[in-house]
């Protein structure tokens, strides 16, 4: 069986190329936020795939990350995974586009940062031209609330 690519395909191929970001992470109530420079790789896996190929952190502190995204006609859905050097958790992502096109919203569940507990979680992907875009990540509070505790600013090499 051969997919033809669909329109969301074809959006996912603005994210190809090489990028450099700074990114801002809040370690939590009473740490000021953490900045980390890297850069990604993103590239297509064939028509239908982009693979995102991370470093980030500094000397003494480094990691790597890989993203996948494709999108499913069969459900209307954007799918993926995330997995990330620091943690053992395959993050597996089911998404959708805003109406405007400029944002991805990719949600997920993994474990929270003070007991392991399994919440929800959204990375949004907003392209703000084709040279800048974001990545930010939120998580569910306890209360029902979203709080966003990291936001990257790439820009195309």
């Amino acid at each position: 069986m051969h997919q033809e690519p669909t329109n969301e395909h074809v959006w996912l191929k603005q994210l190809v190329g090489e990028w450099t970001f700074e990114s801002e992470c809040n370690m939590g109530p009473d740490q000021p936020p953490v900045k980390t420079p890297g850069t990604e790789v993103v590239r297509m896996f064939g028509d239908l795939w982009v693979i995102a190929e991370c470093v980030g952190g500094t000397a003494e502190d480094s990691w790597k990350s890989i993203m996948t995204i494709g999108f499913d006609p069969r459900t209307n859905r954007f799918v993926g995974t995330f997995v990330v050097t620091m943690a053992s958790h395959l993050w597996v992502y089911n998404g959708a586009l805003d109406p405007s096109s400029k944002l991805l919203f990719l949600d997920t569940e993994g474990p929270n940062f003070t007991d392991g507990k399994i919440i929800k979680y959204q990375d949004t992907i907003e392209i703000l031209s084709p040279t800048e875009r974001t990545l930010s990540s939120k998580m569910m509070g306890g209360d029902g609330k979203w709080i966003q505790f990291m936001k990257a600013r790439y820009r195309r090499k």
